[in-house]
């Protein structure tokens, strides 16, 4: 009988996987083989990705709901459900937190490190925090009055605000008057106060400080209650770009609009009463499912400063220093690159190799042009600078500098118009299209010819996050992957719809059918009894068309091996359909960020490296690029690369035939943990 690929029973919602996924970043801060100030940042990480998680996903599904769609996913579900089963997962998940939370506060209070709460200050810390509150803090509050002349006022996204209730100043009447005051974002979340022993570190909470202090923002007036509350609201952009005759002034209206959207979540101290939970709830427009009674501090990102208040190396990771090849070292890149592509694997090797790439190409006087494409930058960032430098010296630089990259529009924005400043000609974006590759070329004059110079990457042209995400690049000067990366330059500035690539693939036009094409090959080579494997290493699994061939390709004995860090919509171990796919998702001090594609093509390998994933909005939605490897060389080390990660037996988790994923308890002798491994063992590679 013919299996319906259709069938729900085989996928699995994107968002209810993206919970299971925040699940395992939790299981990180639960893990007692992490150092504990590391702990805390996997808290301070799920926080955040949770704050993300309500403020575009559902947010989205709230809007699909109040818009009367009703269209089932792959797995089944219809918005109004699934609204439903995210609230009941997210609830449970929060209630993993508070586990959590308390095992941390429990431990940190094992190594003399206290988070007072505005309760337990003694004499001479009560006086501390009456001073720094004079003096730093009250100039900068301000209370808000709610009453019949003063309405609910419209408080901003994700800040924390203390509700409080004030008796009334006639002592017959039980009427009680409502205030909010907001912890201003300004001020630091975390405050050292002072400690009768030496070996001793207390630190409080800003609103701890406030609540403390109350009485002074209230002269006259009797505190009845104050509980803590945040509200999360809609922060997904919606641009009408077709219509938006200047894209950067609509993108600018609408980060101003970001932080008044409409409210989705509701967290609320366990101290408050039924009748502000009541009166905030009717005010915000929330239903039950979307209220959260919180047993443990709002905003848990402050745990994340926990290392700024102790230099104990024990309570870090040991600090690694990513390496730079001798090869590299030796002077002129230009030079070694000539002499053969050099790839890059980082936090490993270092990340300065590609700042020193577009540096040496800024200073060099045989450089004419340099392109590139930005789509996350840091807020210092040296690239930026190299191309206002090289613009400065009258070479052409383009930059397509992505302003739609959401929670970084501000800051691109800002850096745009600093390129503009200097020189270069920017390009904001693409009407309908979120520009996601990561290429930079470079054009040089060398004996009366030109020569191009590439590097590919699968992450963002950003100093800081290469240091904590693992990417991968690659340094060339190859002839047709020049002559490509000119056409896809050409492309992005001009009116080029669609081109015939040497060696690239490209969305939104090419990337899916490439992908289709080299996972049918495996179909065929496994139909006629040859060795057929697909091994694919991405952030996240989406594609509904893509899921239906990698089970048509299990279906008839290709061995697949995926390696998924966030969401997987793919089941594995279906009976008949998915036995022959295994899922691993590794989670652990670096965020997997690289993408790696390999297939076995009847023993021929290709791989490829990509800034995609496999995605409808990466193959449908935005510019992205595949790039071959090509090198045998460089080959064999990302194949060594891919066999370490399905080693991996102690950061790695197994998905289950059910969609959730069991961590692996190894009985092995030897220990992996693949990240470990690779900074344990990164050496210099020579490429001949």
């Amino acid at each position: 009988m013919e299996i319906d690929l259709n069938n729900s029973e085989f996928y699995i919602n994107r968002e209810l996987s993206w919970i299971e996924f925040n699940s395992r970043v939790l299981e990180e801060a639960k893990d007692v083989n992490n150092p504990l100030f590391e702990r805390c940042k996997f808290v301070s990480i799920f926080n955040s990705n949770y704050d993300e998680f309500f403020m575009v996903r559902v947010a989205s599904i709230k809007d699909q709901v109040l818009a009367g769609y009703d269209k089932a996913d792959a797995s089944g579900l219809k918005p109004s459900v699934l609204l439903k089963e995210i609230s009941k997962a997210t609830k449970r998940l929060t209630n993993k937190l508070f586990t959590t939370y308390e095992k941390l506060i429990e431990e940190l209070g094992e190594n003399n490190i206290h988070i007072l709460k505005h309760n337990e200050y003694n004499e001479k810390q009560t006086e501390f925090i009456e001073a720094y509150f004079d003096k730093m803090v009250y100039p900068v509050l301000t209370p808000m009055a709610v009453d019949s002349s003063r309405p609910f006022p419209f408080l901003a996204n994700k800040r924390l605000n203390l509700g409080i209730y004030l008796k009334s100043s006639d002592k017959k009447s039980k009427k009680k008057r409502f205030a909010i005051v907001q912890v201003p974002g300004v001020l630091p979340s975390l405050v050292k106060i002072p400690s009768e022993n030496k070996n001793e570190i207390n630190v409080t909470r800003m609103s701890d400080i406030i609540i403390s202090n109350l009485k002074k923002l209230f002269i006259g007036r009797e505190i009845a209650e104050c509980a803590e509350f945040r509200i999360i609201r809609n922060a997904d952009l919606t641009l009408e770009e077709e219509d938006a005759e200047d894209l950067l002034k609509s993108i600018e209206k609408s980060l101003k609009e970001r932080q008044w959207g409409r409210a989705v979540k509701l967290e609320y101290s366990n101290t408050m009463e039924s009748s502000m939970l009541k009166m905030l709830k009717k005010e915000l427009d929330l239903d039950d499912s979307e209220l959260y009674r919180m047993n443990v501090p709002l905003d848990l990102s402050f745990l994340g400063k926990m290392s700024q208040f102790s230099d104990n190396s024990e309570f870090v990771y040991e600090k690694y220093i990513p390496q730079i090849s001798e090869r590299l070292l030796r002077g002129d890149i230009f030079r070694e690159i000539r002499n053969g592509d050099i790839f890059l694997h980082h936090p490993y090797d270092s990340f300065s190799t590609v700042v020193d790439f577009i540096e040496k190409a800024a200073k060099d006087p045989n450089v004419l042009a340099i392109k590139q494409t930005l789509y996350r930058v840091s807020g210092n960032s040296p690239i930026i600078k190299a191309l206002e430098a090289a613009a400065e010296r009258g070479k052409q630089v383009m930059v397509l500098l992505e302003v739609k990259a959401r929670f970084d529009e501000e800051n691109n924005i800002h850096w745009a118009k600093r390129l503009e400043l200097a020189g270069c000609h920017v390009i904001y974006g693409l009407v309908g299209l979120k520009t996601h590759s990561k290429v930079t070329m470079v054009v040089r004059r060398e004996n009366n010819e030109i020569r191009r110079y590439m590097h590919f990457g699968t992450g963002n042209y950003n100093d800081i996050t290469a240091r904590l995400y693992t990417d991968m690049g690659l340094l060339t000067c190859d002839e047709k992957l020049g002559e490509d990366s000119s056409e896809f330059f050409n492309m992005l500035s001009g009116y080029i719809k669609h081109t015939k690539w040497n060696k690239l693939a490209a969305a939104p036009d090419g990337l899916r059918e490439k992908f289709e094409y080299l996972i049918k090959r495996e179909i065929e080579n496994a139909k006629n009894g040859k060795k057929a494997v697909i091994i694919a290493k991405m952030n996240s699994l989406v594609d509904e068309d893509i899921i239906k061939l990698l089970y048509k390709a299990s279906m008839v004995g290709v061995k697949i091996e995926l390696i998924v860090r966030g969401i997987c919509c793919l089941k594995s171990g279906i009976e008949g359909v998915s036995d022959n796919i295994r899922v691993r998702s590794i989670v652990g001090r670096y965020l997997e960020h690289s993408r790696i594609y390999y297939f076995e093509n009847g023993g021929n390998k290709e791989i490829y490296l990509s800034s995609a994933d496999w995605m409808p909005r990466n193959l449908n939605r935005r510019v992205e690029i595949l790039f071959p490897i090509e090198d045998e060389n460089i080959k064999k080390r990302i194949i060594d690369i891919i066999k370490v990660y399905i080693s991996d037996n102690v950061k790695v988790r197994i998905q289950r035939n059910d969609g959730k994923y069991r961590r692996v308890i190894s009985r092995a002798k030897r220990k992996l943990n693949a990240q470990k491994y690779f900074m344990e063992q990164t050496a210099d590679f020579q490429y001949n």
